[in-house]
């Protein structure tokens, strides 16, 4: 195998590091990531939705609603990412450097999405176990639902934190753009079939759900795990983050801060990121209250989500082959402008189920744009060599600042008697700070070539 890292295509072949692919390997390599995605999808769009209706079934604050599904992510994120992708970045063994990260916290993610399924149950046996010491049957099945839900996201962010370093390390540099497009269709497909077909159901069936979604969970992504092979990697670099002992451990996670937050152009680019990411979550966290506040059925709600999902589709892959062609950067800030204007509009005229799920459909496909749009940015901007390390500090960034919204948001809402429209107002403010930040980034980026000549920092 050769050792070029260009990833240009020669001819029918397409190389990424010490791998080589033919046009049919190539096909072969995206059916077992997208089958991977797939059943990563599933359980993405069906566990947080299902989630918000338990909570609000079991009469949890918005307060507690956004510690659970906003904050506690990522936190997890904050302090696992760093680890565990700095760790992967320099593994080296007989299955890669991503696929045991990804491999050993599946069976952790099934066992705990069938601990969710339980929960109304084992609450029920807790309450009366603890007798006169109970703290009530709602507050015994929600202390038990945060244990699983801690205990799921602790494992999905512990995959998630390489798994798109999986991506950057088998996926030629010049269809990342159409492999993220097809990422994103399936993903919405996933989406849909959820949505259209099981979100009225879910008050009902919710066991039966969250024991299917990790059944399918399990299976499909052992199966990617097993099919999908990495190539040979040259030495880790000396490490900077090595030792947990004493010393040796501040000092490395000095040179860590050193080596991640040392280039202003980097700095920008995760902030930027953070609060682009957070631009979609006061409307995210919320929307199945938003949903029941104005009295609209989850049988409608899903079939609401479901056509955003299925407009989004529609535009996934164009939007790859866009993202390659114009770049990510500039893409993203145009949709992002659009979805400032959306979401403010929303603000002003969502105020009953009509006009809610109007503005729920065209702010939905919007972001979803959005992530479509920047899916490839980080593989576009990073030095390969350290794109994981680059990707983890980006979390941290991002994580910090999610960690505020959600409980910030819950708090406001508790006290302004549940009116969920201004979290359109939330999310246009942020939308808007993004937008500003992401014209400073680019300007940055055509300083260090643009499109055609780019350089990305080393560090």
């Amino acid at each position: 195998m050769t050792t070029d890292t260009s990833a240009k295509p020669s001819g029918k072949r397409w190389t990424v590091g010490t791998l080589t692919y033919t046009t049919g390997g190539l096909v072969v390599l995206f059916f077992w990531l997208l089958w991977g995605d797939f059943a990563w999808s599933l359980k993405d769009r069906s566990v947080p939705s299902v989630v918000q209706l338990l909570l609000n079934k079991y009469q949890a604050s918005d307060l507690l609603s956004g510690l659970l599904i906003g904050s506690l992510p990522a936190a997890f994120t904050m302090i696992l990412g760093p680890v565990i992708s700095y760790q992967s970045d320099r593994h080296r063994g007989r299955w890669g450097r991503r696929i045991p990260f990804l491999l050993i916290p599946t069976p952790v993610i099934v066992f705990s999405m069938a601990g969710l399924a339980f929960c109304p149950q084992l609450g029920r046996a807790l309450n009366q176990a603890l007798g006169a010491w109970s703290p009530g049957l709602h507050p015994s099945i929600l202390i038990l639902f945060a244990v699983f839900w801690t205990l799921f996201e602790f494992a999905s962010v512990t995959a998630n934190s390489v798994f798109s370093g999986l991506v950057n390390d088998v996926v030629p540099e010049p269809v990342l753009g159409r492999f993220y497009g097809m990422f994103r269709a399936l993903s919405l497909v996933a989406g849909i079939v959820f949505n259209y077909q099981m979100m009225g159901k879910v008050e009902t069936h919710f066991a039966w759900i969250f024991l299917g979604m990790g059944a399918l969970y399990g299976v499909g992504f052992t199966m990617m795990c097993f099919k999908v092979k990495e190539g040979d990697y040259p030495p880790p670099s000396p490490p900077t983050l090595p030792r947990l002992n004493g010393g040796g451990f501040l000092s490395a996670a000095k040179d860590y801060f050193k080596e991640c937050f040392g280039h202003s152009y980097y700095v920008w680019y995760f902030v930027v990121m953070a609060v682009s990411w957070a631009m979609m979550h006061p409307l995210n966290l919320f929307s199945v209250y938003f949903a029941k506040s104005v009295e609209m059925s989850m049988d409608t709600y899903g079939k609401c989500l479901a056509l955003t999902f299925a407009l989004s589709l529609l535009v996934s892959y164009p939007l790859g082959v866009l993202a390659d062609r114009l770049h990510p950067l500039r893409l993203s800030l145009g949709v992002q402008g659009l979805y400032f204007v959306a979401t403010l509009l929303g603000g002003i005229f969502a105020r009953d189920a009509f006009t809610f799920g109007v503005f729920y459909v065209v702010t939905g496909v919007l972001g979803g744009t959005w992530i479509t749009a920047v899916a490839s940015l980080g593989q576009r901007l990073f030095p390969r060599s350290k794109f994981a390390q680059l990707g983890s500090a980006a979390g941290l960034v991002g994580c910090a600042f999610s960690i505020s919204v959600g409980p910030l948001v819950g708090i406001f809402l508790d006290y302004a008697a549940h009116i969920y429209r201004y979290t359109y107002f939330m999310s246009s403010g942020l939308a808007l700070i993004g937008f500003l930040g992401g014209l400073v980034v680019h300007a940055k980026f055509m300083a260090l070539g643009g499109p055609k000549h780019y350089v990305a920092p080393e560090v």
